[in-house]
């Protein structure tokens, strides 16, 4: 699978430090300015502070995401329309979780071939933006710009401790129609990468 890029989450407060720490974990790694090298996988988040983002699920988060081949505790959560999409919509459903920032390029063409999918896909496949940012309006004028129409929520704090604590964006996670967690993807994705996850619907 082609992965060309991401971008790691901006923090709130950054620090000298937590600047000198990272450019040390980059030049360590042989990443990009910029993205993750294909094959690597790096917790950023370990090392720089990250602002929460204020979610509008109801359930608690479970303590830890769950593994590769769990069970999904997915949580009650809203979009930006203000449609639910808790356990009740995704019961059944394979589903293409995809988080993003509005200001991450990388996301934009990330998220047009997520569109695609998103128009494609039948019934059992889900697809879901989650916008790691607070500011509902803005996302709102970003994904009319863009011209998304899969669903997207803020609600990426709950949706993060359910599935991957990865502070990278773009990051795609796909979990089977009987809920269990198939992938964590880092990074972007090619257009027949993003097409080929139709065949959770199989699975």
């Amino acid at each position: 699978m082609r992965m060309y890029g991401s971008t790691a989450v901006r923090p709130s407060v950054e620090t000298r430090g937590r600047r000198t720490a990272l450019r040390s974990l980059l030049a360590i790694g042989g990443l990009a300015h910029h993205g993750l090298a294909p094959g690597r996988q790096v917790d950023i988040g370990a090392l720089v502070g990250v602002s929460a983002v204020p979610a509008w699920g109801q359930a608690a988060p479970p303590a830890t995401p769950a593994r590769s081949g769990a069970r999904v505790a997915w949580p009650e959560v809203r979009l930006l329309d203000g449609e639910r999409f808790g356990p009740a919509e995704v019961a059944g459903r394979a589903l293409v979780v995809a988080f993003f920032t509005t200001s991450c390029p990388f996301c934009r063409r990330h998220n047009r071939h997520l569109q695609k999918l998103h128009a494609l896909a039948p019934p059992a496949l889900a697809v879901l933006g989650v916008a790691r940012e607070t500011d509902a309006a803005h996302v709102r004028q970003h994904v009319a710009r863009e011209g998304y129409r899969f669903p997207v929520t803020l609600a990426a704090e709950p949706l993060a401790a359910a599935l991957s604590r990865r502070r990278l964006v773009p990051l795609t996670v796909t979990i089977g129609r009987d809920g269990t967690l198939r992938q964590v993807i880092p990074g972007e994705m090619s257009e027949d990468d993003m097409l080929s996850l139709a065949h959770l619907v199989q699975q």
